[in-house]
Order: structure tokens, then C-alpha cells, then sequence
């Protein structure tokens, strides 16, 4: 059965339930905490206002529903709940991926809702209280709904909640786990395990990768020289035809040429030979979403104050020779080079960065699932979080599967059933599971990396050797 908990017309601001009151009140307390003297950063973001849609979910057969509005971060958001009727006292919070820069903020259903209920699984959704890429609001909004789960539904506190993200869902649930995260959130919850896919696991590079690509795209087809390239979209046109010799229908081409040039380069930025990259560079759907974002300043379309883009440390290779080319040379050395701005991502008071870090400092089992082919999150992130976690020790935390696959999140319903499944037995104090080696270029080159966990053959990708 389903049942709304948003404020009904009825309800009048005067009578809100003080569990609703105390909450509103916590921004402005924590807020009035700023050290004395300092000066927030202005950001685009601040000036922007959505409205949150109320769910119209139907529960479940044997589960109750609650859906409604709730205040978020950056205003109000909204939310469901569900939860079966042989609930087994754990939470999962599902955090859902970038939804644009629309204004309206809507509740995106779990891939895994209809598992989870048949497991005894609670879950808890919300809309974030803004969109654009806005982690903070992601992460804390999910944080606050966790919290308010005994209100909502009036029964006691899970046991335990674990954290599921899709793609910049995926950067809400490794952050939340982070050190920084747990000691700084305004609204803190102890996740028992995190699992997130086709995740943004290093939030610089995401943006450098970004940056990156769009910035030799244009400098291969002959229209680069600046940056921010401001003429990007309006040269797009010509820039594509410069590097492809189709982008009609699903698949592009690339061309013998700079095209060429342009694949290989990007293969090294985005985490070295593998299968399925090929396929994954030529998806049209991933290409658009890429090049779309050429031409910005590295601000993260308002989310910061200041671009974090930075890219005087990279060299631009194609080839994977010991020295680069001459070619390589003048492309690196014509390529317009610019610096992050000081203190573009600064710890805020009474909440986690605009762009919460991720740094390996996890304290709990962390599960991740990744496609070998996603050229819009690329696989690197993977070797970007696994480096961050060695780093700090916690290797023996984090259980990393690759997937072939060639799209963006392209995961059939076993691999992340199978993936939350092994997640949760090893919280519950099993084996640590088996995963992938993402650092080793030998392993990754090989053809039939990713087949260990890969339970479909994508059209177009090798199929795996059948297991005797």
C-alpha cells in the first residue's frame, strides 16, 4: 500500500510537525558556525531554483510505500521509501545519477528495487534538492533522508544502511564513506558497505578527462588555441568532420587521420589498452555527451566558484613509444595550457565540498562495478581509486569488477544483483569477494579481460570463452 508523507494542502506551515520544524532549523545554526572572517565563494549554483515532484510510485506487492517532499540542502526534495513486510532491518540508500539541468527534481526507482524487496531490503530514494552535478546536494539529501526513515515510516531505526550510486550517484555513495565526509556532513550516517557503479571516483579527473578531450579534439581538427575554446559548440560541425568520417546512427567512425590520432589519445587518458574501448569511443550517445561539454570553463557549470581545471602536468600522446613523436611535440607544445584556480573546492562550514572527495579513506567493504568501454566515466576511475586506496592502506576494502560493456552504466540485472549480493554476505562478515585487477596493463590488454564478471554478451563485443 502506498502513503503520502509530503505536507498536504491542509497542513499549514504553522502546524508543521516539529520533527519537520527541527530540521529546517539545522542549515541555519550550522551555517551561523562559519569561522569569523571568511568569505563564501560566490557560484552560479546558489542563484538557481528547482521544484521537486512528488512521487506516484505504486508499492509493491507486500511492501509499503511513502513518498513525498522533504527539506534538502539547497531547498526542498523529494523522496520514497519502501519498505516489505519481512523487512530484515537493514536500509539501502540509493543515489541516483546526473539528471540534467532541468528544473524539476524527480525520484529515480532503484534498478534493484524489485531484489531488494524480495530479500527483505528496505530502500530509500530521493531527488537530490537540486540538479546539475551537484554531489553535495546528492550526498547530504541522502544522508537526511536516511536519518528521517523512523519518522517517515514510524518504525525504528534500520539496524544497518548500506549506500548504492549509479554514475554521479556513484560519487554520493564512495564519499559517503570517505573519512572527510563522515567527520564533516551536516547530516552524518555510518554506512555498513558502499557499492558504487559507473561511478565518478576521482571528481578531478572527471573533469580533466573532460577538458581534456574536448580540448584535443579541437586542436587535431585545426580549430583549438584558447582556453575556455568559447567558439567550441559553434565549430562543433566542423571539428567532428575533421575527425570522422560518419556520425549518422549509434555508431561513429573515426578516420584513418587525426581521428585516429584522436582514439589513441584518448585510450591513454582514459586507463590504457583494454577490450571493448574501441567500440566504447565510437558510441555516438557517449561521443554527444563528451563534446557537449566542450567549450565550458572548468567550474563545473556554476557547481564551484573557480575552475579546477588544470592540465600543465599532461602530455598528449597518441603513440606509446618511450619519447613523443615530433608530431607529439608540437600538438603538446601548440595546446593551450591553463591552471586550476586556488582553492576551487574548499572545505565549506556545516557540510561536505561542493565536490565531496574521494581519497580511499573508506571504513567500510566498498564494492564497485565499471564498463570497460564508458567513454563518458572511463574505466580510469577505477585505477584512480584503487591507486587512492593503496595509498592509504585500504586496499584490503575494495572489491573492483570489470564489465564488457561499451555503454555508460551498461550493466544487465544480474551483474548488479550478483555485485550487491557478494557485497552484503561480505558485510555480513563472509569472504572478502573476488574482483579485478585494474592496475596491470598486461592483464587489462588481454582479450578477455572482464569476463569474469560479465553475465551478457554486449552486441559487437567478443563473447567469453565458455567455462568447461
Amino acid at each position: 500500500m502506498s502513503r503520502s508523507a509530503s505536507p498536504s494542502p491542509r497542513r499549514s506551515s504553522a502546524r508543521r510537525a516539529p520533527w519537520l520544524a527541527a530540521l529546517l532549523l539545522v542549515p541555519a545554526l550550522l551555517t551561523g558556525c562559519a569561522p569569523l572572517g571568511s568569505v563564501p565563494q560566490k557560484r552560479l549554483h546558489d542563484t538557481r531554483t528547482f521544484t521537486p515532484v512528488t512521487p506516484t510510485l505504486t508499492a509493491q506487492p507486500g511492501a509499503r510505500l511513502y513518498q513525498g517532499l522533504y527539506p534538502g540542502i539547497q531547498g526542498q526534495a523529494a523522496f520514497a521509501v519502501e519498505v516489505p513486510e519481512n523487512w530484515n532491518g537493514t536500509l539501502v540508500m540509493y543515489a541516483h545519477g546526473y539528471a540534467g539541468t532541468g528544473t524539476e527534481l524527480r525520484v529515480q526507482t532503484p534498478p534493484l528495487r524489485d531484489a531488494w524487496l524480495a530479500q527483505g531490503y528496505a530502500w530509500a530514494a530521493s531527488s537530490y534538492s537540486s540538479n546539475y552535478y551537484d554531489v553535495r546536494a546528492g550526498l547530504e539529501d541522502t544522508n537526511a533522508l536516511a536519518l528521517l526513515f523512523p519518522r517517515i515510516t514510524g518504525r525504528a531505526a534500520p539496524r544497518k544502511t548500506v549506500i548504492v550510486g549509479v554514475s554521479m550517484g556513484g560519487h554520493v555513495a564512495s564519499a559517503a564513506v570517505e573519512e572527510e565526509t563522515r567527520r564533516t556532513a551536516r547530516w552524518k550516517v555510518n554506512y555498513a558497505a558502499s557499492m558504487p557503479v559507473c561511478a565518478v571516483l576521482d571528481p578531478a579527473y572527471q573533469f580533466q578527462w573532460l577538458g581534456d578531450y574536448t580540448q584535443a579534439a579541437a586542436q587535431l581538427a585545426g580549430y583549438g588555441g584558447s582556453y575556455p575554446n568559447t567558439d567550441f559548440q559553434k565549430n562543433l560541425p566542423a571539428i567532428q568532420a575533421a575527425l570522422f568520417t560518419s556520425t549518422e546512427g549509434q555508431l561513429w567512425q573515426e578516420n584513418a587521420g587525426a581521428g585516429a590520432a584522436l582514439r589513441d589519445l584518448s585510450r591513454q587518458l582514459t586507463g590504457g589498452e583494454r577490450p571493448v574501448f574501441e567500440l566504447g569511443f565510437r558510441v555516438g550517445a557517449l561521443q554527444n555527451a563528451v563534446l557537449g561539454t566542450g567549450g565550458r570553463p572548468g567550474d563545473v557549470d556554476g557547481i564551484l566558484a573557480r575552475s579546477l581545471y588544470d592540465n600543465r602536468a599532461v602530455t598528449y600522446r597518441w603513440t606509446s613509444g618511450g619519447a613523443p613523436t615530433p608530431a607529439e611535440v608540437a600538438f603538446n607544445a601548440a595546446l593551450p595550457r591553463v591552471a586550476a584556480e586556488p582553492n576551487a573546492n574548499p572545505r565549506l562550514p556545516g557540510s561536505v565540498r561542493w565536490l565531496p572527495l574521494v581519497e580511499g579513506r573508506m571504513n567500510v567493504p566498498v564494492l564497485t562495478l565499471h564498463t570497460l568501454g564508458d567513454f563518458y566515466v572511463p574505466f580510469k576511475h577505477e585505477q584512480n581509486y584503487r591507486r587512492a586506496a593503496l595509498r592509504q592502506g585500504n586496499e584490503s576494502r575494495l572489491v573492483q569488477r570489470a564489465i564488457r560493456a561499451p555503454g555508460h552504466c551498461d550493466f544487465v540485472g544480474a551483474e548488479l544483483a550478483e555485485g550487491f549480493r557478494d557485497l552484503m554476505a561480505w558485510e555480513q562478515g563472509g569472504p572478502k569477494p573476488a574482483g579485478d585487477d585494474v592496475l596491470s596493463a598486461s592483464v587489462m590488454a588481454d582479450p578477455h579481460y572482464g569476463c569474469a564478471f560479465t553475465r551478457q554478451t554486449r552486441p559487437g563485443v567478443a563473447a567469453c570463452p565458455v567455462k568447461p
